[in-house]
């Protein structure tokens, strides 16, 4: 990591989702409606991102949901992670490499720095260890969670990167300054990765004609 910003938002990611006993789902969240009814909805996907990056979020959130919570048993919520790590032998073998390549390899399209990439691995790695543990290590598996977590961590970044994108076009438009990244943090956060031409981003249109306008001044 870079410098101390990034290390701590590494280090407080790591912790606040380490520290989850039974993360939350990622794909789905609870609310309370007008009547006082707990409802469930679908998470919002964070402001400020480009399409790539939504739609790359939206895939990790729902095969992280299939594959942590498909089903329910007696009020247990598990998925397919812990189904595939009962076959005996092969099992545990199989869910890691399930959830490097279904989760995983999806979220590392984008562009995420290499010190998420290993924390996510690590989930990965000690889903997998637990699994090996007789009698209990698919309990273990199946409370521990690996892949919402790992959901949870891709949000968490994006979600940085989103509001990075969203200041330095809010400073771009009013001619305020606001607290910059370092060139060195802005390399691994990257906002604005993956936007291309501004049209591949909803939140940008309004801008666009903006930006197209000073474009064509300076052309002329």
């Amino acid at each position: 990591m870079s410098s101390s910003y990034m290390q701590n938002i590494g280090t407080k990611l790591f912790a606040k989702h380490i520290q989850q006993y039974t993360p939350q789902d990622p794909m789905y969240e609870m609310y309370t409606d007008e009547r006082g009814r707990q409802k469930r909805r679908k998470r919002a996907i964070p402001p400020g991102l480009s399409q790539r990056d939504a739609k790359i979020l939206k895939s990790v959130q729902r095969r992280a949901h299939y594959l942590d919570r498909s089903f329910s048993v007696c009020g247990l919520r598990f998925g397919w992670a812990v189904i595939i790590g009962l076959v005996p032998g092969i099992g545990d073998f199989a869910d890691l490499i399930l959830a490097y390549y279904v989760v995983l390899r999806k979220a590392r399209q984008a562009e995420l720095p290499e010190w998420l990439v290993r924390r996510m691995l690590m989930n990965c790695i000690i889903s997998a260890t637990a699994g090996f543990v007789p009698g209990v290590g698919d309990v273990v598996v199946g409370m521990y969670k690996a892949n919402f977590r790992n959901a949870q961590l891709l949000e968490e970044f994006l979600r940085i990167r989103g509001e990075e994108f969203l200041n330095a076009q809010a400073e771009a438009q009013s001619g305020t300054q606001v607290a910059k990244l370092s060139e060195r943090d802005a390399e691994q956060v990257k906002p604005g990765a993956g936007m291309g031409a501004a049209t591949n981003h909803p939140s940008t249109s309004s801008t666009s004609g903006a930006k197209t306008g000073k474009r064509k001044a300076m052309e002329n």
